[in-house]
């Protein structure tokens, strides 16, 4: 027998909304988030299984092909050139290199090769040396993702055509939380990229961080943002906050985990189509926690011992991780 419960009428008057130009807003996110814990579960589990196999997840692998020196000051970055971190500035990495990671990533599950880069945005040298990295990455036959910063017009363009698959380009928190994190460049910036990047044809990867002391309404309010692009990300990196020694946000007080899985679970409800990755912070989350986490909707994860420079749990941990949970990698 089916029980409706207050929480079921609740989630159905969100979901009728009367204003299409908005399909979600602030308040009804928040409003999700609210929601008795068992109730937000069990209807994010019931949106993903409407969508995808609900016992396969997505590895990915992410390298920086070019470490450290970035002018930009987000708060949560120990790759800032202003910021003292012990992160030592790299060359970009070969072609050779790059193929040579991609290959083991390959070998080792990953389906997804992401490759990320240090600056405020690529000048054309280097968009020139991306698309000869995209173009031997596709060759192997995995997706290709990149996320290099702010993009000028044009440049998408010459990514797709090389074989990039996604970009990434996150919103990182709510407008009114942004300018608490981050002066050197506005959302606006980052909404044009996104634009590039959908004019070029290539998926959207776009997602953020929580606890960096936000309030649980500018979680709701980063959700509401990704949920009203039209159309909404294809992927949707959830990060938690890895806290590094030197940067602005060392020290923020730590978010509850379980305020973590509200979040996932929330960006499922709302995004129901969309590969909602649980991303950064894996390495100080328990077991217990990224399992809650798949059930709330996550079905994607990075895969292997770090992501950019901060530490991330290793191939054979993840993998007995899924192996107990009876999870399948895509």
């Amino acid at each position: 027998m089916s029980i409706s419960t207050p929480a079921d009428e609740q989630l159905n008057c969100m979901t009728d909304n009367p204003d299409t130009s908005v399909r979600w807003s602030v308040s009804q996110i928040q409003s999700l988030l609210d929601m008795p814990f068992n109730d937000l579960i069990h209807h994010a589990q019931q949106t993903h299984r409407q969508h995808h196999d609900a016992n396969a997840v997505q590895l990915s692998t992410l390298i920086s092909v070019k470490t450290g020196g970035c002018p930009e000051d987000c708060g949560y970055c120990p790759q800032a050139a202003r910021y003292h971190t012990g992160v030592e500035n790299q060359e970009m990495l070969s072609l050779d290199e790059v193929v040579t990671a991609a290959a083991a990533a390959k070998v080792k599950g990953a389906s997804r090769f992401c490759m990320g880069a240090a600056w405020r945005g690529p000048k054309q040298r280097d968009i020139d040396k991306m698309t000869e990295m995209v173009s031997a990455v596709k060759a192997l036959g995995m997706e290709t993702c990149a996320t290099l910063g702010l993009l000028k017009p044009g440049q998408a363009q010459q990514l797709g055509e090389a074989g990039l698959d996604y970009y990434n380009h996150n919103l990182d928190t709510a407008p009114e939380f942004y300018d608490e994190v981050i002066t050197t460049r506005y959302y606006k910036d980052r909404l044009d990229t996104l634009q590039e990047v959908r004019g070029a044809g290539i998926n959207v990867c776009c997602g953020g961080i929580v606890g960096m002391g936000e309030t649980r309404q500018s979680r709701a309010g980063l959700i509401a943002q990704l949920a009203n692009l039209d159309p909404y990300p294809e992927s949707v990196p959830i990060n938690h906050l890895v806290q590094v020694e030197g940067t602005p946000l060392y020290g923020t007080e730590a978010l509850d985990p379980l305020e973590f899985v509200r979040t996932i679970a929330a960006a499922r409800i709302t995004m129901p189509k969309a590969m909602v990755r649980l991303s950064a912070g894996r390495q100080e989350m328990s077991e217990a926690v990224q399992a809650l986490c798949f059930l709330a909707g996550a079905n994607s994860i990075f895969y292997g011992d770090k992501l950019l420079t901060t530490g991330n749990p290793e191939a054979d941990r993840d993998q007995a991780l899924l192996n107990k949970l009876g999870l399948r990698s895509i």
